[in-house]
């Protein structure tokens, strides 16, 4: 559903008709390939101990998945020793529901917030956030922190660090010959890809958290032709800024291995990393000692995938993500939920949502 517009809109949609009846500010911003992003604005209400900055906080979710349409026909949402199943429930349609959840129980109760509070929920955060970019970091400037509901690290565990990444494509133009009649002829793009393909895995820095994966080939047209075209798509990770400005630098001083053959690499870096800095740690901090007063301990780590949490650290806005519902299996057949951690999870983000 992440790449059809029209799904992520009537969801986008449904959302925003509930929100206006608990008497929201909504804003909705569509594009025709991704769909459409809502935007909720809670302002300061019943507060008498106000921030003093006059910024807001800021929660992020989004609304798209990585499944095809008719795949809850397929595995329909059901409930099993105290685990909660379906498609896109634990990344993130259930971090989603608890962020909206908690928002209409503050405005129903009456409770008070230290600063206005933004809902900030994206239809293609699955393909790179593209269309959505733009509006994050809008927001982010105006925000004095991020929560990001999407789902913790199996077990619990918020992210105070994900690893930033790019989408590369590497050309290669050789030239076509007989296989058979004239091998010399030719120049194989193919060979040509090969020899990149080893020199791109060479740009792999494990030890500070940059990998490169040539995940998708393809090439020639016949196995009796030497290929004269080939053709690459790259994963590129990274957890330290200087180590994407240095594979940035290595992409550009990329060179033919084979005499006449042609390389070209096209994409760029998608998303920054987000850091594990002081002003996340403190944020984390200030969460981890709330949970203890809810009664249990909040734990931290980082992970190599990225989130729209990534575009609001970049700027130096302190973002705590993971703070969805607990479970496992993010885009895979066995994703759930655990029911039993929802309390919880909804009263921490109650709690952080009173006290930022």
């Amino acid at each position: 559903m992440t790449r059809v517009a029209a799904a992520t809109t009537a969801i986008a949609e449904n959302l925003a008709e509930k929100l206006q009846a608990d008497g929201v500010q909504v804003d909705t911003f569509t594009d025709a390939r991704y769909g459409t992003n809502v935007r909720a604005r809670y302002p300061l209400e019943n507060s008498s101990e106000s921030a003093s900055d006059n910024k807001q906080l800021l929660i992020i979710g989004h609304i798209d998945t990585v499944w095809p349409m008719g795949t809850l026909a397929q595995r329909p949402f059901r409930i099993e020793d105290g685990r909660a199943y379906g498609p896109g429930i634990f990344d993130m349609k259930s971090g989603v529901g608890l962020a909206v959840f908690v928002l209409r129980t503050f405005k129903k109760l009456g409770r008070a917030t230290r600063r206005p509070v933004t809902l900030l929920l994206t239809c293609d955060e699955e393909t790179g956030s593209h269309f959505s970019r733009e509006l994050i970091e809008e927001e982010a400037h105006r925000s004095k922190a991020a929560l990001v509901l999407e789902p913790p690290i199996p077990g619990g565990r918020v992210k105070t660090g994900r690893k930033g990444g790019g989408e590369f494509e590497l050309l290669i133009k050789g030239r076509a010959a007989h296989a058979g009649n004239d091998p010399r002829g030719g120049i194989s793009a193919i060979t040509e890809l090969a020899h990149q393909t080893l020199a791109i895995n060479a740009m792999s820095d494990y030890d500070v958290g940059t990998t490169l994966n040539v995940g998708v080939v393809s090439g020639g047209v016949l196995c009796n032709v030497i290929a004269a075209d080939a053709r690459a798509s790259i994963d590129m990770r990274y957890s330290v800024v200087a180590e994407g400005e240095r594979i940035l630098r290595a992409f550009a001083a990329l060179k033919p291995v084979l005499d006449g053959a042609k390389v070209e690499i096209r994409g760029q870096i998608n998303r920054p990393p987000l850091v594990r800095n002081p002003s996340i740690v403190k944020l984390f901090e200030h969460a981890r000692e709330l949970a203890g007063y809810i009664g249990f301990e909040l734990g931290e780590g980082s992970v190599g995938g990225g989130s729209d949490g990534n575009f609001v650290a970049a700027l130096g806005v302190p973002v705590l993500d993971g703070l969805g519902v607990d479970g496992d299996g993010a885009h895979a057949e066995h994703e759930h939920i655990i029911i039993d951690d929802i309390p919880r999870r909804a009263a921490l983000l109650a709690a952080l949502i009173e006290t930022i």
